[in-house]
């Protein structure tokens, strides 16, 4: 054998990699941690009443009344359930029943990923849908005219682009739960951050630390504070001032840390912790070689019909109560638009938009791989016996350590519930009673409910993250890297909020 062979470095693995690595965890635990579940509480419009559903699978039909809602032990107002505040099953407390195990195995495994894949088909055909449109508009000359625009724009003031772009994605997030909705933007604004002298970490920490930050310190967002202060049994205004207050540090803190971090880059791309795949990613995002198309009307005119249909979607929303269906056809209907305007034909719109729609087949393929590790619990049903457990440990604590154990436990929580509603639904009626025999306000519970869970989804692979990085193939560990020292501060930081908040 040549001695002058090199040996492969070895990488970091891919984000399908890191997902299954965690499946086989999850369908592990199965195997280890008691099945079990709560009997859950459900409004049924169709006949008036409330069902409730054993852990054995039984359904009895009980009236719709405050007196029924007492009795049950659910300290919520039944008015939140017949107006559609609470339109998710409630876990009953005092109802935790051990079941006969259902350990995940090698079948269960094979079928889950594709289970999650049919699961999140709507959030992949958005994300296609949104590729496609991309596609169309980027070999229209649209992208590179509008970047050059923004790039003179922002020049010597580049700093200003992580400001905005993080305040306004942070305020999405803390009003109506802006998360998935932003993987349309990456594509769009990674070259511009690359142009103004950026890595992609940047572009990612802007949008997704924005998103993450905003629904962690979350004021009105219906999706965690109003459903998760509605099963508490109290008002969603109810401890806002102080998650409006930690919102607006905690978006300052972490301004500052991207922009310390971006700075370093910008004066030495060496510095870049993704400095390795510099030549890679200019090349796939950016288009040195091509002249710069003219800025024409028409080409403002189709990024404007683009980014209002950003602006459209956010009022459908946070308003009509929109979610991935008529999203998806909003930027359909937005896709054939730009098709006529583009000037390319049929034929190549056509050939555009599925080459577009193509690059993001790995994208949406993560989503569904994501969602497969919920499933592996939720059949093994070890989901409602991992919140029993923790209702076991934090009993009967000091309320300042209660608060604070509190955040503990919601963040291991976050990582094996990352949806905010299911979360919410499931451990308030659990978890709020306990703040009534500790003598805090149980509104400490819903905040450390979000902060817990927000902490957790800086990080957790079964969240939104690896979805992200697989857009601009950054590897997890390049991540991990560049967030753990900020989530070390913002842990700090949503500790002592809900210390004080415990006790004044």
């Amino acid at each position: 054998m040549s001695s002058t062979g090199t040996k492969k470095k070895l990488s970091f693995p891919t984000a399908y990699t890191v997902l299954f690595i965690v499946l086989i965890l999850a369908a592990a635990l199965t195997h280890v941690v008691p099945a079990g579940k709560y009997s859950t509480l459900l409004f049924d419009e169709s006949v008036q009443a409330f069902v409730v559903t054993t852990p054995d699978g039984e359904t009895q039909e009980l009236e719709a009344t405050q007196s029924t809602l007492d009795q049950l032990g659910v300290q919520v107002d039944v008015e939140k359930f017949t107006d559609g505040s609470i339109y998710k099953p409630v876990a009953i407390p005092n109802t935790y029943q051990e079941l006969e195990s259902n350990p995940q195995g090698i079948m269960e495994l094979i079928k889950a990923p594709i289970e999650g894949v049919y699961e999140t088909i709507d959030i992949m055909i958005f994300v296609l849908i949104i590729g496609g449109i991309i596609g169309i508009l980027n070999n229209s000359g649209a992208f590179d005219a509008g970047f050059a625009s923004l790039s003179r724009l922002t020049k010597g003031k580049e700093y200003l682009l992580i400001i905005i772009v993080t305040f306004l994605i942070a305020l999405g997030g803390t009003t109506f739960g802006l998360a998935e909705e932003t993987i349309a933007l990456y594509p769009i604004l990674v070259p511009v951050f690359m142009v103004a002298g950026y890595d992609a970490i940047v572009c990612i920490a802007a949008l997704y630390m924005g998103s993450s930050i905003g629904t962690m310190f979350s004021t009105v967002n219906p999706f965690s504070s109003v459903i998760a202060s509605n099963a508490a049994g109290i008002s969603f205004m109810n401890g806002i001032a102080f998650r409006g207050a930690g919102l607006v540090i905690a978006t300052i803190i972490t301004i500052a840390y991207i922009i310390k971090y971006a700075e370093k880059v910008k004066k030495d791309p060496s510095k870049s912790l993704i400095f390795s795949q510099k030549a890679d990613l200019e090349k796939r995002f950016l288009h040195e070689n091509k002249e710069v198309p003219e800025f024409t009307v028409k080409r403002k005119l189709m990024l404007s019909i683009f980014a209002l249909s950003f602006a459209i979607m956010i009022w459908g929303v946070s308003t009509q109560g929109w979610w991935f269906l008529e999203m998806t056809s909003l930027f359909f209907v937005v896709g054939i638009i730009i098709c006529f305007l583009s000037g390319l034909g049929e034929k190549r719109a056509v050939s555009e938009f599925v080459t577009g729609a193509s690059e993001l087949v790995g994208v949406g393929l993560t989503i569904g791989v994501a969602r497969a590790v919920n499933i592996i619990m939720d059949n093994g049903l070890i989901s409602d016996s991992i919140l029993n457990g923790a209702t076991n440990v934090v009993g009967g604590m000091n309320g300042g350590i209660f608060a604070l154990i509190m955040l503990v436990v919601f963040l291991v929580l976050g990582f094996f519930i990352p949806s905010s509603s299911g979360l919410a639904v499931l451990s308030m009626p659990i978890m709020a009673p306990l703040a009534d025999t500790v003598g805090i306000p149980r509104e400490v519970i819903v905040s450390a409910y979000q902060y817990g869970q927000g902490l957790m989804a800086f990080i957790t692979p079964t969240g939104l993250i690896l979805v992200t990085l697989s857009m601009v193939d950054v590897t997890y560990d390049k991540w991990l890297k560049f967030i753990m020292p900020l989530m070390g501060i913002i842990a700090v930081f949503a500790a002592i909020m809900l210390y004080l908040q415990a006790f004044i």
